[in-house]
C-alpha cells in the first residue's frame, strides 16, 4: 500500500497550455512544468494541430489524487506539449500529443512522480485507444493509481505490474458490460524504481532506450503474426488472418489489449516485461503510440531526440517528424533525459527555466474532465 505521508505530489493535468506552471508540492518544495506552443514550419502540421483535442495527465498520487495545478489554454495552438524536471536536476520529462490526420484523438499519456518510503517512484504510460477513446482513457484515470496499490508494489514489481494490468484489464470490461461498446487499448509503461526501470507492454505501442546512443527497445509489438503470439491464440481456439494486415479474427490488427471484450480470450492484457539497471551509458528513454513508431525507426528516434537538450523540445521534434512522414495516426510520445552527474542542473529553478524570456509565470488550477 501506498503511505500517504511519503508520497510528494506532483499533478499536471495534460491540456495544459501555461507557458510556465509552479506546482507545490506537499512538502512546501516545488516543481515547475514549461509549457510552450510551438510554430512548425510545416503548413500542414499546423492546420492539424490546430484541431487538436488534448487527452492526457500529468499527475501525483498522495492518498486519495490531489489535483493542486491551474490550467491556461493558449488558443493560438491547441496541442499538448510540455516538460518537468526533478528538484536535483538528474531526470527530465517532455511529453507531445495531437490528433494529427485522424478525425478523433484516442492517444492518451501519463505520467507521475511520488516516494514512498523513501524511494523516488516515477512512472510513466501511453495508452492507445482503438474503437473509440474509453479504454485508453480508464487506463489513465485508474492503471498507475492500482498499481501503487498493490501490496507488493516495491517488493516484486513484475509481479505487481503483471496482476495490476490483468486486473484493470477485468475492471474495465466490468465497468462497461452494460453498453454496446467494444473499445480497447494498447499500454506501454516504464517504471522507474530509484534507478531501476520496468517496461511492460500490451499492445503495438513502444518503449525503447538509448544507451551510448545506440537505440535499444524494451518492449515488442503484441503482432498477430509474431510466431508465438500466433501459436497462443490459435491454442486458445482463435484464428489469425490476413485482412489488409495480420489480424485476430480478420478483425484486430494487434495480439493483446485491454478490453475488446469480444475478442477474450484470444486478445489478453498480460503484459511482457523486461526490467534494466539505470547506468551512465542510458541518457534517453521513449515511449511512443504506434503513430510514430509506423513511420519512425528505433534509431532514427534516438538520433532525433538527441539533437535537443530540453526532452519536451525532443518530443515535439519526434511527433512531427512523424507527420511530416506521413504517419496517418493520432501521434502521442514522451521523452525522458537523464542527467548523470550534471552539475548544471543541480538547481531545480534553473533547470526548469528553459526559455526565460518566453516564459511566464502562472498559478492555476484545472478544470475538471468532462
Amino acid at each position: 500500500m501506498v503511505c500517504s505521508s511519503c508520497v510528494r505530489s506532483l499533478v499536471i493535468q495534460a491540456g495544459t497550455f501555461a507557458k510556465r506552471v509552479k506546482i507545490n508540492s506537499i512538502g512546501g518544495r516545488s516543481l515547475q512544468q514549461v509549457s510552450r506552443i510551438s510554430y512548425w514550419s510545416n503548413r500542414e502540421f499546423k492546420k492539424i494541430i490546430g484541431m487538436m483535442v488534448d487527452t492526457g495527465s500529468m499527475s501525483s498520487r498522495d492518498g486519495p489524487l490531489l489535483d493542486n495545478t491551474i490550467t491556461e489554454k493558449d488558443d493560438d495552438g491547441q496541442f499538448a506539449s510540455g516538460g518537468w524536471k526533478s528538484e536535483d536536476g538528474r531526470l527530465g520529462c517532455g511529453y507531445s500529443s495531437f490528433r494529427g490526420k485522424r478525425a478523433t484523438m484516442e492517444d492518451f499519456y501519463d505520467i507521475k512522480t511520488s516516494k514512498i518510503g523513501g524511494r523516488s517512484i516515477c512512472l510513466f504510460g501511453i495508452f492507445d485507444g482503438h474503437g473509440g477513446s474509453r479504454a485508453a482513457e480508464y487506463l489513465k484515470d485508474h492503471l498507475f493509481d492500482n498499481l501503487m496499490k498493490h501490496p507488493k508494489f516495491l517488493a516484486d514489481a513484475k509481479l505487481a505490474l503483471s496482476e495490476t494490468y490483468q486486473q484493470t484489464d477485468a475492471d474495465f470490461l466490468n465497468a462497461e458490460k452494460d453498453t454496446f461498446r467494444d473499445d480497447g487499448s494498447t499500454a506501454s509503461t516504464a517504471i522507474l524504481v530509484d534507478n531501476h526501470l520496468y517496461v511492460a507492454n500490451v499492445g503495438d505501442s513502444r518503449t525503447i532506450i538509448s544507451k551510448a546512443g545506440k537505440a535499444i527497445a524494451l518492449s515488442e509489438d503484441h503482432k498477430p503474426n509474431r510466431s508465438d503470439e500466433r501459436k497462443r491464440i490459435e491454442n486458445a481456439g482463435g484464428i489469425v488472418m490476413w485482412a489488409g494486415t495480420w489480424r485476430v479474427g480478420g478483425v484486430l490488427a494487434m495480439s493483446r489489449a485491454f478490453g475488446n471484450r469480444m475478442l477474450k480470450p484470444f486478445v489478453v492484457a498480460e503484459p511482457e516485461i523486461q526490467d534494466q539497471e539505470i547506468d551512465e551509458q542510458i541518457d534517453l528513454l521513449i515511449l511512443a503510440s504506434d503513430g510514430l513508431w509506423d513511420v519512425v525507426q528505433n534509431d532514427d528516434a534516438v538520433s532525433l531526440a538527441r539533437t535537443e537538450e530540453e526532452p519536451e523540445a525532443a518530443a515535439r521534434k519526434l511527433t512531427e517528424a512523424a507527420f511530416s512522414r506521413g504517419s496517418a495516426d493520432n501521434i502521442t510520445c514522451i521523452v525522458v533525459r537523464f542527467h548523470h552527474n550534471n552539475a548544471d542542473l543541480t538547481n531545480p529553478d534553473k533547470a526548469d527555466l528553459t526559455n526565460p524570456d518566453k516564459a511566464e509565470s502562472a498559478s492555476v488550477e484545472h478544470e475538471p474532465e468532462k
